[in-house]
């Protein structure tokens, strides 16, 4: 029997009353796009027959899902499972705005998020390792009736990832593109389901003595990028007395490993604010055996960390923000970097060299030298004021 559709909760909801507060605002980034749009009118029908509990939202960038679904469909008890903190925040602002804040609640990916959902709402991520891993997980903890409305702006989607959910569901179908969005429809049917999990993968780099683990949703996954690359061949040379340091934007974990080998006497965190490289870098130092020396949080740039603490930060930024190349992430990194560091402490920065970043870090942390400069990549070093 279908249950008597649900009223709609909230105050009176607009996509484009979302923020994406506390992450970068600016006048070309948007908190919701076509795609949250699509998916929602695509999954309309299973949503109004849907029970409580029964609905699970993944990759919701600021909560244009999440709040769509309990605001305009009346969905109850969501299960929410977003990588990027920034937008997790993001979420619960909106939603406390709207008075949605019991809506809906958030969780790693994995099976107290997946157990019993029959729908999910997803907002297609980029990399194909991050939508395998989430792919995988409904497969094994989903219920055997799950259907997976998947959605995404069409210039992002690749025919790789109908593959990806092929290797795991029997039936995927392509929508309709409706304002430069679409959808994919994911059933259950003949779905292939693992006892245990793939992820984290490992690699180990004989070069650095390293094990490197990345879960799906990690830049790079298991191989280091050349801009890393660069900074760990200077890395000795940065504040060779400091008895503590901080990787921030840590991902996989990497810096921070190779620096607490070198350095046996030194405190380190690393700190990121996606939950997969978070993970990735705790299986990292577990797999190098450092994890009683090296500390991971997940943490929206070093808002967790007070103001002159640090004597030595090092940062591999990153260039854009979801799609859209922008410098607001870096320059939200260094400012927080200014923030924590102490009077003459260090921030070392590896930047793409045509962002050109040298003025920027010298007028938010202070005088900033060139280290090391190759092809593509640059590594400064800022003493904080």
């Amino acid at each position: 029997m279908q249950n008597p559709p649900a009223e709609p909760l909230g105050s009176a909801f607009s996509f484009d009353d979302l923020r994406r507060y506390p992450d970068v605002e600016a006048a070309n980034l948007f908190a919701s796009d076509a795609a949250d749009r699509l998916i929602l009118d695509t999954a309309a029908p299973a949503l109004a027959a849907s029970a409580p509990g029964e609905t699970i939202v993944i990759g919701d960038h600021y909560g244009a899902l999440a709040l769509g679904a309990a605001a305009v469909h009346g969905v109850r008890r969501l299960r929410v499972h977003q990588d990027a903190l920034a937008g997790e925040r993001a979420l619960a602002n909106n939603a406390s705005g709207l008075g949605l804040a019991g809506a809906y609640v958030s969780l790693d990916l994995g099976a107290e998020l997946l157990e019993g959902a029959r729908i999910v709402l997803l907002h297609l991520p980029r990399s194909l390792d991050a939508l395998d891993e989430i792919a995988e997980a409904i497969a094994r903890f989903a219920a055997a009736d799950v259907a997976i409305y998947a959605g995404g702006m069409a210039k992002h989607l690749t025919i790789a990832m109908n593959d990806v959910l092929g290797r795991h569901f029997d039936e995927v179908r392509a929508g309709l593109a409706r304002q430069k969005a679409r959808v994919l429809t994911v059933s259950s049917v003949g779905r292939v389901t693992s006892a245990h999990s793939t992820w984290p993968r490992r690699e180990f780099h004989s070069d650095l003595d390293l094990w490197v683990c990345a879960h799906g949703a990690a830049f790079a996954g298991t191989k280091i990028d050349i801009g890393t690359r660069l900074l760990l061949e200077v890395l000795a040379q940065a504040r060779p007395d400091a008895a503590s340091a901080i990787d921030l934007g840590c991902g996989t974990g990497v810096i921070a490993a190779a620096l607490a080998k070198a350095r046996p006497g030194i405190a380190v965190l690393a700190t990121d604010q996606s939950a997969g490289a978070v993970a990735s870098a705790r299986a990292t130092m577990t797999a190098n055996g450092l994890a009683d020396r090296v500390t991971v949080v997940r943490d929206d740039a070093l808002s967790a960390r007070p103001d002159a603490s640090a004597e030595l930060i090092l940062l591999n930024p990153p260039f854009h923000i979801g799609a859209a190349v922008h410098a607001g992430a870096a320059l939200k990194l260094f400012e927080d970097a200014a923030r924590v560091l102490e009077p003459g402490g260090e921030l070392w920065t590896v930047w793409n060299s045509h962002l050109a970043y040298k003025a920027a870090l010298s007028r938010l942390v202070g005088p900033t030298r060139q280290v090391a400069r190759n092809a593509k990549f640059t590594v400064t070093a800022s003493t904080r004021r």
